[in-house]
């Protein structure tokens, strides 16, 4: 497994476990750990700035995912290949509030972050009320599985 990570700001982050989110997620999922992720942490205003272009959206948002797999029209290599799963792009200042506004650790919500967009990234969506509820499901059993409780 490649993580590309990335801290684009002064906060630190940590990346051994955003590294054990993604590989559990991989696990989980029964992927193949022969994948490829890149991972950035940004500011408030860079991933405003990125919803904004990307999304349309003129506001910061605590995560953005972007597969490189269209999984209606895709299925993953099985023939060895590295996989390139896509870009997850967390923004460490909302992470800070979100923990403080829910009452858990930083750790935490980094983790639950990541394991949200790596779901993303393997085709999972919450835009009905059946997919949320299995995508929320899987992130909490990964979550679980590491010891990440609220």
């Amino acid at each position: 497994m490649d993580v590309l990570f990335e801290n684009t700001t002064d906060i630190k982050v940590n990346e051994e476990l955003i590294n054990s989110v993604i590989a559990e997620s991989l696990r989980y999922e029964g992927v193949s750990d022969n994948c490829e992720v890149s991972v950035t942490i940004v500011d408030n205003d860079e991933i405003h700035s990125i919803n904004l272009k990307h999304r349309g959206i003129d506001r910061p948002t605590d995560v953005l995912s972007f597969p490189l797999i269209n999984f209606e029209k895709e299925t993953l290599p099985n023939d060895g290949s590295k996989i390139y799963l896509g870009d997850i792009i967390i923004s460490i200042e909302k992470a800070e509030e979100q923990a403080k506004e829910y009452g858990h650790s930083l750790d935490r919500e980094i983790g639950f972050l990541t394991a949200h967009s790596m779901l993303h990234l393997l085709g999972y969506d919450h835009m009905v009320e059946d997919e949320e509820k299995i995508m929320f499901k899987k992130q909490e059993e990964i979550l679980n599985n590491l010891n990440l409780r609220r």
